[in-house]
């Protein structure tokens, strides 16, 4: 009977535990659903207002006119070809260099030694860096040192900079979750190592290098520190059209516009922010469709 009343408590104390525990996940699951809740309504009531104020402001005048005094003239033109020449500059160069990296980090690199712990050991920390910080670098570098000047090339090869850690931590996540069975299975066909490597390990990696690579190059989109760093004009009434010439970029011209003092130009800044938004969202649709694409193939 003594034994039947311990085991009867003792049961009684684990339902205790477990209506506590249960109590706790409730609790912490509310804390995490409201803050996420929250944050949507955040996000809601600025894309609202947003919306409200730029989508009067929109119209092909705005998108084929240079910036202008007078909010009635301001367009965006120069600033949108400036944000596709630094971007579309910025992927051809972080791209290669990135997941070339990744493949030299997880394909040929000794992972025991010292060089490869400090290699990996830096990158990760590098992505936590302030842009500003980069931006500096690319003034003391790229601009001073190598004499490039304050032109769209020194801007990409900043950004560049900026996005190359995430690039390269992605693509080499995604190198790891290739299965080393078909890498055997190429070697057993006789493939070289490379051939590997291009044949079957790429191939399978690609969605999430990709993946990685819309993570990066958005947020070298919406970068405006850097820039300002290496140089980037408030307001150029011309279209670059070289990468040596002077540019600026749809969120330096945003900010430019807020800074105004005149009403008007912050329904002009909405409306920029409404292109910019749009650019960044057919960016990732791109990617995401090569992704897809890819998975698809892989599937």
């Amino acid at each position: 009977m003594a034994n039947d009343k311990q085991i009867s408590d003792l049961s009684l104390i684990d339902q205790k535990r477990i209506n506590i525990r249960k109590i706790k996940n409730n609790i912490f699951y509310s804390i995490l659903l409201l803050s996420i809740l929250f944050s949507i309504l955040v996000l809601c009531i600025l894309l609202y207002q947003i919306f409200s104020e730029g989508i009067k402001w929109i119209d092909w005048d705005f998108i084929t006119s240079m910036p202008s005094r007078s909010p009635e003239k301001a367009g965006i033109l120069s600033a949108l070809v400036g944000s596709i020449w630094t971007i579309g500059l910025t992927a051809l160069i972080a791209l290669p260099v990135g997941v070339g990296t990744a493949i030299y980090l997880e394909e040929y690199a000794n992972k025991k030694g010292i060089f490869y712990k400090l290699l990996t050991i830096n990158i990760a920390n590098l992505a936590g860096v302030p842009s500003i910080v980069y931006g500096m670098l690319g003034l003391a570098v790229f601009v001073r040192f190598m004499n490039l000047e304050r032109s769209i090339l020194s801007g990409a090869l900043t950004l560049s900079i900026l996005i190359l850690p995430t690039i390269i931590v992605s693509s080499q996540e995604a190198l790891k979750s290739v299965p080393l069975s078909l890498k055997e299975g190429s070697f057993a066909l006789g493939m070289t190592k490379w051939r590997t490597i291009a044949g079957v390990t790429l191939p399978f990696a690609i969605p999430g290098i990709l993946t990685g690579s819309i993570l990066a190059i958005s947020r070298a989109m919406g970068e405006a520190a850097p820039l300002i760093m290496v140089g980037a004009a408030g307001y150029i009434a011309f279209l670059p059209s070289g990468p040596l010439d002077s540019f600026t970029v749809l969120p330096i011209q945003i900010f430019n516009w807020t800074s105004r003092p005149q009403a008007e130009f912050q329904n002009v800044a909405a409306a920029g922010i409404m292109v910019l938004m749009v650019l960044l969202l057919s960016a990732n649709a791109a990617a995401i469709i090569l992704r897809n694409k890819y998975q698809k193939k892989i599937d």
